[in-house]
């Protein structure tokens, strides 16, 4: 069997320093991790906010550093938990004005990330109530939609998801991604996959690993290989969700999960597919 390349691969999910949780990688050293094995793009996600701030800082230092001798690209992104006042329309709009390509939903502050976490639900940052989006959510798809940016819908739950998910198709979003549905805290079946890849052409992102509690880490490769071959490769992208001490970094990552995927049976097309063209076309870049 062939061994992979990660020449040109993109992740749309990607955690540094700096952070509240320690990172294996601050920004620059994931840009240098990057450069080394020649991708394309990353996305560096927070629970903190925003990075897109960070993004221009690592491609500054990318210019300043390696003179324009690779084609790499860091991307910002913005969380929308309570830390910038949770659905923030103005905060989105800054964002994506700075250049930020991907908002997320809340993560910490969701209503079923802090009931999965048996945490007080108070403070939570709603994204439906009675049956239907938040009034101010709407405003978030029209930015989405004006910016052609990409909406994640991070930690919800897969009862919120199918709602949001069909507010943001009426409402002209094009660019939608399912967060890390295999995950136990967002714990969305097989079925529901399935039936929003049918009824709304989702793309599932599909991560490396995923957090068990306790500093431990569960393989989802069985899991996610099973996925590819249920829904179609089209509608899956390989994203890592890296940036753990526990886990391996970024790019050892990455170049496991593809191998895994070439040594399983999937194509190398398909797998060039779910890492660099999904992405590409959602980033809006030539790749």
């Amino acid at each position: 069997m062939s061994k992979v390349s990660l020449k040109g691969v993109i992740d749309m999910h990607v955690h540094t320093n700096p952070d509240i949780r320690r990172r294996a990688y601050d920004d620059f050293e994931l840009t240098d991790a990057a450069i080394r094995v020649g991708a394309r793009a990353i996305v560096i996600k927070t629970h903190q906010g925003v990075t897109m701030d960070r993004a221009y800082l690592c491609n500054a230092y990318n210019q300043r550093m390696y003179h324009g001798g690779n084609d790499f690209t860091m991307f910002g992104s913005v969380t929308m938990n309570r830390v910038i006042g949770g659905i923030n329309p103005t905060a989105v709009e800054t964002a994506f004005k700075l250049g930020a390509k991907v908002v997320w939903l809340p993560t910490a502050s969701a209503k079923n990330h802090l009931e999965k976490m048996h945490l007080d639900t108070s403070k939570c940052v709603e994204v439906v109530r009675d049956g239907r989006v938040v009034p101010e959510l709407l405003d978030v798809f029209r930015l989405v939609k004006d910016y052609d940016g990409v909406l994640g819908t991070a930690h919800v739950s897969p009862e919120e998801c199918k709602i949001v998910v069909e507010a943001a198709r009426n409402a002209g979003v094009k660019k939608l991604v399912v967060t890390h549905p295999e995950w136990w805290l967002v714990g969305m079946s097989v079925e529901d996959q399935v039936r929003l890849v049918k009824d709304y052409d989702v793309i599932l992102e599909r991560c490396y690993a995923q957090n068990l509690g306790g500093g431990k880490y569960k393989s989802n490769l069985p899991d996610n290989l099973e996925i590819i071959k249920t829904v179609g490769y089209k509608n899956v992208m390989v994203d890592t969700d890296g940036g753990q001490v526990e886990n391996p970094h970024w790019e050892l990552a990455m170049e496991e999960y593809m191998q895994y995927l070439l040594d399983h049976g999937i194509p190398e097309e398909q797998v060039r597919y779910m890492t660099h063209d999904i992405p590409a076309g959602l980033l809006g870049i030539e790749n």
